[in-house]
């Protein structure tokens, strides 16, 4: 996300004053440990400001009304003691600094009681409550002295703010020839010399001077032309003659935006009441819970493929003792050919060559001088009846291990599949690693809380039945058994990681179009969606089985039908979920 620089936190805070001075404290929540909810009330409406101080989105703006959450954490409840029965009198950015101070009188006019210092200094954003006499009462986080040599400040000390910027403060009166004298001084980029020479330069509204003055930021400023060198002015004049007007306009521009400049036809409409702060308020919560959900896949993933390698490893440990045990055989005719040599003593020797009755190759047995023949087969026995009861608990373990190794398999898959914000998949896939992570007391927890119906994706089959799409084994195992009835139908991808499909024809008469859709829907959730045909084994549901002992979503049928399915062609069916 784009940090919110001087310019937006300008704008900020010229469109929320008029709405805001004066306004009666009401309400402190803490939603997050690096953000703050206040809430006030004007004479016409109430209104909510959002504090945040967290190194990559530190920002602040007014916001649409917040769940209500976070209001027992200490720092909360400090500002609701500390601003009860005050009223905000005050709200200013001093100048070119990326600061918000807002004061608190008990009436417009009375001394300030307190003050609520909020800095945006990417990781030295921090929050501070102050007293009457400037010492901290409360703050976001603590600055001990081997965090910061400059400034260490914590609860009890007075408060000092942070070191002015260096540089030049910006003006539209400024002379050209002064202005461009100031940017050429040192032989250096021009993007380095436009933040090396004023205040209030952030890296985004560099970046959007040069694009307005078509010119590259890495062209040295004594290499800049005439031309440029007035074009770039123009730009620069542009946008210190926007930070007079208000309100400020938000401009989406890439991934980021921008509060100057000219705006297209939508934009330039008439300007709502706090537009300019929710826009902002909307990109900041849609880059949230963009960050939020692509950190929770990127664990969700690490945690997916640590837990396949362990099993992958459990696969090719139990198939190399299941190698070995292909020695009972041998063994076993080991044992039977020194039996039949009652005439040869194994005194004195060493090894011994025995010819296969079966035709094979003759075996070279090493003898034990001090055992008989007997003694030495007895004991080849019990070795191969050792490596027979071996197989019998190898196998089931190999069996176990593949299935564990299927499950993650899939669920894998899914996470592939899911789409930016589908928040309830990921919440799905981590229920369905609770078992195996259920060493972890944690795993237990988030088991417990997730309880609850499945919710599997429903859409419409062309002829309007309803087709159940399971995203994670719990919600498979709902609707292949606990949600079919006679007359459904159930698709799955033929040996491939992917969803169980079923097409509710209990519901209703079932054409070829809806069976060719739920095949189209099997492929497209498989692990083969990248195929232009995939094949789809289609079985009735009362002909699904349970495998005894394995965990949810792992089923067994008999028979069925294949199909193939073209995930293109599913993509038709998907506008029409419903969540």
């Amino acid at each position: 996300m784009q940090p919110q620089d001087t310019t937006a936190l300008h704008g900020v805070i010229s469109e929320l004053r008029p709405e805001l001075i004066p306004a009666r404290f009401e309400k402190a929540q803490q939603p997050s440990p690096s953000a703050l909810q206040l809430g006030f009330r004007t004479l016409r409406q109430r209104l909510w400001l959002e504090l945040h101080w967290q190194a990559d989105s530190a920002r602040f703006h007014a916001a649409p009304p917040p769940p209500r959450t976070g209001e027992g954490s200490t720092l909360a409840q400090q500002l609701q003691h500390g601003l009860s029965g005050l009223a905000l009198v005050r709200l200013e950015q001093p100048a070119w600094e990326r600061v918000v101070e807002l004061g608190f009188a008990e009436r417009p006019g009375a001394p300030e009681r307190r003050r609520l210092v909020l800095e945006l200094m990417g990781r030295h954003s921090n929050l501070f409550l102050l007293d009457e006499q400037g010492l901290v009462v409360a703050t976001g986080r603590q600055v001990r002295e081997h965090q910061s040599r400059l400034r260490p400040i914590g609860t009890g000390d007075a408060y000092s703010p942070p070191p002015p910027l260096q540089g030049a403060i910006p003006e539209l009166e400024e002379p050209f020839e002064r202005w461009q004298l100031r940017l050429s001084l040192l032989p250096e980029p021009l993007s380095k010399a436009l933040m090396g020479s004023y205040r209030g330069i952030s890296p985004a509204l560099r970046n959007q001077l040069m694009l307005q003055a078509g010119l590259d930021g890495q062209t040295p400023v004594h290499f800049l032309e005439p031309e440029d060198w007035q074009r770039l002015h123009q730009a620069w004049c542009q946008w210190l003659a926007a930070l007079q007007q208000t309100p400020l306009r938000f401009i989406a521009e890439g991934k980021g935006y921008r509060c100057w400049g000219s705006a297209s036809a939508p934009e330039a409409a008439a300007p709502q009441p706090l537009g300019f702060n929710l826009a902002l308020a909307h990109y900041y919560g849609e880059g949230a819970r963009r960050l939020h959900f692509e950190r929770r896949s990127h664990s969700l993933r690490q945690q997916l493929q640590q837990l396949i390698a362990k099993e992958e490893r459990e696969v090719q440990r139990q198939q190399q003792l299941l190698q070995r045990s292909d020695d009972e055989g041998l063994l076993q005719r080991q044992a039977d050919l020194l039996l039949c040599r009652p005439d040869v003593n194994s005194s004195g020797h060493r090894q011994l060559r025995l010819e296969d009755p079966e035709g094979g190759p003759d075996l070279v047995l090493r003898l034990d001088p001090q055992l008989s023949l007997v003694a030495q087969a007895q004991k080849l026995y019990q070795r191969a009846r050792k490596l027979r009861r071996s197989v019998a608990a190898i196998e089931p373990r190999l069996q176990l291990h593949r299935q564990r190794l299927e499950l993650l398999e899939n669920s894998r898959l899914q996470l592939d599949l899911a789409e930016l914000g589908d928040d309830a998949l990921l919440d799905a896939l981590s229920e369905d690693l609770a078992p195996f992570l259920e060493a972890r007391r944690s795993s237990r927890r988030s088991r417990r809380a997730s309880e609850g119906v499945p919710q599997p994706l429903e859409l419409s089959s062309p002829d309007g039945l309803r087709l159940l799409v399971g995203r994670n084994h719990r919600q498979n195992e709902w609707i292949s058994f606990r949600q079919a009835r006679r007359g459904d139908l159930w698709f799955h991808a033929q040996e491939q990681p992917g969803s169980h499909v079923v097409l509710k024809g209990s519901e209703g008469l079932s054409s070829e179009a809806d069976v060719q859709a739920a095949a189209d829907l099997a492929a497209h959730f498989s692990r083969s969606r990248g195929n232009r045909r995939v094949p789809v084994v289609m079985v009735q549901t009362e002909q699904l089985q349970r495998i005894p002992g394995m965990g949810p979503g792992l089923v067994r049928h008999g028979g069925g039908d294949v199909l193939w399915g073209e995930p293109d062609r599913a993509a038709a069916l998907l506008p029409s979920l419903k969540r």
